[in-house]
């Protein structure tokens, strides 16, 4: 009798265990291949060309590449919001709280130029869940999604320069969007901020 009980202890211990560590140790792998790539791009590697930084970025694991954005906003004092699985995430793959107010996060790992779609679909979720919203990618940002981002209320693209002092630790806020409780036809706000 006691040999069963202990049986099936050690069972329900192993099922948690299991349970517990089978999918955070992905999401371990890929935090620390974000901690150490944040490290290097603020420490040592800080200086190298911005062609080889981008090489670097597009060789990251998509989902480590999402880990690394978030962690280089915890490492500028901000509070991020990480979603507990990778995939269904809802097209947010993180969220940041600057000044206050939370940013839906978009990441995307282009070699080529983003597609406008991707921006549309972006630009309407963070509509629909009155939030403003970063798109951060690796690629070129053409001009119809420019416009597409310049036309929607309270998302920005993020990439080039910006991505790189975001990542390297020099200085980088989000653009100067009016409160977002008077963001409505009103462009007045988008018209002196800073190029992207």
């Amino acid at each position: 009798m006691e040999f069963i009980l202990l049986a099936m202890l050690f069972a329900l211990l192993l099922a948690f265990l299991l349970r517990r560590y089978r999918i955070p140790i992905r999401h371990r792998w890929r935090r620390r291949q974000a901690r150490t790539m944040c490290e290097q791009l603020r420490g040592p590697d800080r200086d190298q060309p911005a062609g080889l930084h981008y090489a670097r970025l597009r060789a990251m694991d998509p989902l480590a590449f999402e880990e690394l954005l978030l962690e280089a906003f915890e490492q500028r004092g901000h509070r991020v919001i990480r979603n507990h699985r990778y995939t269904g995430d809802g097209g947010v793959d993180g969220e940041v709280v600057i000044d206050g107010e939370r940013w839906l996060i978009q990441a995307k790992r282009y070699r080529e130029t983003i597609r406008p779609e991707h921006v549309r679909d972006f630009a309407m979720l963070c509509a629909t869940r009155r939030r403003r919203g970063m798109f951060i990618h690796t690629g070129r940002t053409g001009g119809v999604s420019r416009t597409v981002a310049l036309g929607a209320d309270g998302i920005e693209i993020v990439s080039g320069q910006r991505l790189l002092a975001l990542l390297t630790g020099a200085p980088f806020q989000p653009g100067g969007f009016p409160p977002l409780h008077s963001v409505g036809n009103d462009r007045s706000g988008l018209r002196d901020r800073a190029p992207l």
